[in-house]
């Protein structure tokens, strides 16, 4: 009955609020279950409490659902989590996630490796990255600002990675392995991971790994790729198709091209010199690769769903490595010490097909047939941070946390553009041996600085007030350098003196946050805080000044050179303030949990997408105002014994309250393409793209016993309702993306030793999009030459495997 009651409650999502009923404020060890029920313990407030107990909006997925629905990343996490969407645009990138739709950023095919809007934890360490989820006790989502709390700054929420820790008494391993089929693909996809756990010293030294392989198959080909660059013809039967002679004699086809190959590991060794004072040191390294996107290209020359018009391979390689130290120490009685050092970096290299950027800029390239052009870019960012925790243990009414945190990132990107064979004497150019066009280099450092805190005070056993606050600087400095070799720049930019430019900004974010028991089974709470997030460097060099041929010097006349103008190469901080309302209910026998609450969040100086005056290169600029208000709800009904039943559903309706002048880049169709670019305004009332304004999921788990074990069947659909993919999507030139629901199933055969299962994801084979990249103002022919430029992601197609686990 222990395993059965332990399965369906890692089979639950519980979303909701409460407040301790005791005025004693030791707490529970993390990990193991508050009061013995056997619920999950979470440690978002910084204390190991009951998640029915946390006073605050706060989402938690356990190990074992985790385990049973196939969590194996982040990007796997927003089917559960009731106010986030995450856009999974393949192993290219971490994903773009977000937050009660707090995003005013077009939709793309390549996903995001970093975002500030929001804080993603492994443990201790804030760090923006796709780790695997192995050997991980629990996924926390804190939904609303969470500056107090937290060491960075937490705009929109904040998503924990909770590793299981080192275990000082025993000996554990654990090995594991995944075989499966994917529709639209042509191999079998495999995972194999394990972990061992090592008192090195029983009571006082431990070592725990965790290690894994994944490889997944893919299923995006690319059937148009060049067979020689600068020579072969993109298109050589003109924009309407490929005859057989005319592919055989210029193009070739790769397969499966967004195949993933992930190598990950995460080490820890943990010292305790006795109960008050424990040392863990932790190592992460990853890296993945792959060969493709996860996109289709809209039907061009007659590509299909699962195909991509790309010139050329796109491959990507990226990298991260995490190494950090926590000290925990009991100070007396009176408060606990937390300080953790981290030192990350993550690098990413990529090379794709860069043609339609250079035909979208109308240089006249189109009139050369062979044409092509690809880039290739590497991108590092080194993070060194600092936080330092107190969280009171005395006991009595009155708690409180206190904390500092110091947070340095270094940012450094090289990026060049190729044009094999590019015909210099007819364009009148200047020949380099690399063949480049255009090549940058940016470096950049932010620095931030604060302290945070807050305290509560319990009035009586059911009534606590909560207040706090934090105060925040940061500095940003950029330099870099571009060139342009075809007009006779030097080939690297690093033979020019860099320009640049500095920023910084400092202020105040606060909360209130009460909770009220009206019995130990009803909690009702309300929250008001102000979240924050920094500005920051756009990822575009500096233009030099003046700026070549232009004679007026004003720097508006270089329109093809791409540049940062001084008041481009940066962005200022925006803020949030959220309220919220909610209500957290275990009725009849606690057989059915049900969790509601209300929000709304006003958004001020919005960091937006747009362009830079030369050249329409995408950066970041701050401007205008949005709301996004909602509702979301969770439940878990167990009618009887074995069955559980679990549900969430969210509403988000996020938009501008605030027109924006200026703000959308698109290439009017109007006439013969490409005509001059041009860029609209964003009005209020325009939806926020990359969000679903409905999303929910809806689960049945049954739990038998058998033989020595148990059986698991398990049924989930997953709902995402439709995406716009920008502001103003209806009159810029985007799309209102369908919504679309999923299945997935499983059935386990589980002892105390071993498992072994059979499973299956999007039962149906649904097709369906996710994103795009690019807008249909990009869709159409330049003398002759028809645009790749707009892409469609699409979600990952039917999947059937077995799996195994053993545990010693």
């Amino acid at each position: 009955m222990k395993m059965i009651r332990n399965t369906l409650l890692g089979a639950t999502i519980l979303m909701g609020v409460g407040t301790s009923s005791a005025w004693a404020q030791e707490p529970a060890a993390e990990g193991e279950p508050a009061g013995g029920s056997g619920e999950i313990v979470v440690t978002a407030t910084r204390r190991a409490t009951s998640l029915q107990d946390v006073p605050i909006n706060i989402s938690a997925v356990g190990a074992e659902q985790l385990s049973r629905q196939r969590i194996d990343d982040v990007r796997d996490i927003a089917d559960f989590t009731p106010g986030m969407t995450i856009s999974d645009t393949g192993p290219g990138s971490t994903g773009t996630i977000v937050l009660r739709g707090l995003n005013a950023s077009d939709t793309d095919t390549t996903g995001a490796s970093y975002d500030d809007s929001l804080g993603v934890y492994l443990g201790e360490v804030p760090i923006y990255y796709d780790f695997k989820m192995l050997d991980i006790a629990r996924v926390e989502t804190l939904l609303g600002p969470q500056g107090t709390l937290y060491g960075l700054g937490t705009l929109a929420g904040a998503i924990r990675n909770i590793p299981n820790r080192p275990d000082l008494t025993a000996y554990q391993a654990e090995a594991h392995g995944r075989a499966y089929g994917k529709s639209h693909s042509s191999q079998v996809g495999y995972q194999a991971d394990g972990m061992i756990n090592i008192p090195l010293v029983t009571d006082h030294i431990a070592f725990r790994s965790a290690t894994g392989y994944f490889y997944d198959p893919g299923f995006i080909d690319y059937p148009l790729l060049l067979q020689t660059p600068g020579v072969s013809l993109p298109q050589p039967s003109g924009p309407d198709g490929v005859t057989e002679a005319d592919y055989a004699a210029n193009l070739k086809r790769r397969k499966d091209l967004n195949f993933e190959r992930t190598f990950t590991t995460r080490n820890q060794l943990l010292f305790q010199l006795n109960e008050d004072l424990k040392v863990n040191f932790t190592y992460a390294y990853q890296q993945t690769k792959t060969d493709g996107g996860q996109y289709n290209s809209n039907g061009v020359l007659g590509t299909g769903k699962y195909e991509s018009a790309g010139r050329y391979v796109e491959p990507v390689n990226r990298h991260a490595h995490l190494g950090s130290m926590e000290v925990n120490a009991n100070l007396g009685g009176i408060a606990d010490l937390v300080a953790t050092t981290a030192y990350t970096t993550v690098k990413n290299r990529a090379q794709s097909d860069n043609t339609d950027l250079l035909l979208d800029l109308d240089y006249g390239y189109e009139t050369f047939p062979a044409f092509s052009s690809w880039n290739e870019s590497e991108d590092e960012r080194k993070q060194f941070n600092q936080e330092v925790r107190l969280v009171s243990r005395h006991g009595g009414p009155f708690s409180w946390v206190l904390g500092g945190f110091y947070n340095q990132q270094k940012r450094h990107r090289d990026y060049i553009e190729h044009v094999p064979n590019h015909p210099w004497v007819e364009f009148g150019t200047q020949p380099n041996p690399d063949e480049v066009e255009y090549a940058s280099y940016v470096t950049s450092k932010v620095t931030e600085k604060a302290i945070f805190g807050e305290g509560t005070f319990r009035v009586t056993p059911a009534w606590q007030v909560t207040a706090g606050a934090r105060y925040f600087g940061y500095n940003s400095k950029i330099a870099g350098a571009l060139v342009v070799p075809l007009i006779g720049d030097p080939v690297s930019p690093y033979d020019l003196t860099p320009a640049g430019g500095t920023a910084k900004k400092t202020g105040w974010v606060w909360k209130f946050n009460s909770s009220f028991n009206f019995t130990p089974d009803i909690m009702l709470y309300g929250t008001y805080s102000k979240g924050y997030r920094i500005g920051g460097p756009n990822s575009v060099a500096p233009c030099p000044n003046p700026l070549p041929n232009d004679p007026d010097g004003d720097n508006i006349n270089n329109t093809q050179l791409p540049c940062g103008l001084p008041n481009e190469v940066q962005y200022g901080p925006d803020t949030t303030r959220n309220a919220e309302i909610g209500l957290r209910a275990q009725l009849f026998e606690r057989k059915l949990t049900f969790n509601f609450n209300v929000f709304q969040i006003k958004w001020d100086g919005i960091q937006v997408d747009s362009a830079t005056l030369n050249g329409i290169v995408g950066i970041t600029v701050n401007g205008g105002k949005a709301k996004s208000e909602g509702f979301e709800t969770s439940f878990q009904l167990r009618p009887v014994d074995r069955l559980s039943i679990q549900g969430t559903y969210s509403y988000v309706n996020a938009r501008l309250t605030e027109d924006v002048p200026d703000n959308i880049p698109v290439n009017d169709p109007a006439g013969t393409y490409p005509s001059a670019p041009t860029k609209l305004d964003a009005l209020a009332g325009d939806r926020l793209p990359g969000s679903a304004k409905n999303s929910g999921s809806l689960g049945v788990t049954y739990t038998m016993p058998f033989k020595d074990g148990q059986l698991v069947a398990d049924w989930t659909a997953t709902y995402r309702g439709n995406v716009v993919t920008r502001l103003g999507w209806d009159r810029a030139y985007g799309d209102k993306l369908p919504g679309y629901v999923l299945h997935r199933a499983s059935l386990t055969y589980d002892t105390d030793r071993y498992s072994i299962g059979l499973f299956a994801n999007n039962i149906f084979d649904k097709y369906a999009v996710a994103s795009v990249a690019n807008d249909r103002s990009r869709v159409g022919l330049n003398d002759g030459v028809v645009l790749r430029y707009y892409k469609r992601t699409v979600i990952n197609p039917r999947t059937v495997g077995i799996e195994a686990r053993f545990r010693y």
